[in-house]
């Protein structure tokens, strides 16, 4: 049995039947505190859409979860920038109307939630390192085509060792 704290408790507890059903375990609530029980790798697995859906993400993205090879990873902003004013790095992870956001997203496969002074991706483990570069790039100050042309390069480089496989 699996047990952690959940700062959106009400949002949890809403999708705790969606959840259930779709992963065969027993989720309680006690306060801010949820215990997973069921098979091992289930509770794991639902660990993780917990935290996903806790962080900010949507409910379908955080099933991305339970496929093989999607992994969630946290990156807190702070410790990859000098800048003192941080709401400017989160403005430009977003770009106007999100078009910053959506293309790293479009480029790697990913999905992002920016949350405070951290993002959060859910994204294949192929796409995780260069997922990772680009955001800390961003948040560095790097341009944002420098970034994008970075991330195609990437794409045409794993597809070039694909298909040699």
């Amino acid at each position: 049995m699996k047990s952690l704290i959940i700062e959106n408790i009400g949002k949890v507890k809403k999708l705790a039947s969606a959840i259930v059903k779709k992963v065969k375990v027993r989720i309680s609530f006690l306060g801010n505190r949820v215990s997973i029980s069921g098979d091992e790798v289930n509770e794991f697995l639902v660990e993780k859409v917990l935290m996903a859906v806790d962080f900010g993400f949507d409910l379908d993205d955080a099933f991305l979860l339970l496929k093989d090879g999607y992994v969630l990873n946290f990156i807190d902003v702070k410790e990859h920038t000098r800048r003192k004013n941080l709401k400017e790095v989160r403005a430009r992870l977003i770009g106007t109307n999100g078009k910053a956001k959506k293309t790293i997203e479009e480029l790697t496969g990913s999905v992002l939630a920016i949350k405070d002074n951290k993002v959060g991706l859910i994204c294949d483990a192929d796409h995780v390192d260069s997922t990772i570069q680009a955001v800390i790039s961003l948040s560095q100050g790097a341009k944002h085509g420098n970034v994008f042309s970075y991330l195609e390069k990437q794409n045409k480089n794993r597809r070039r060792v694909d298909s040699e496989d």
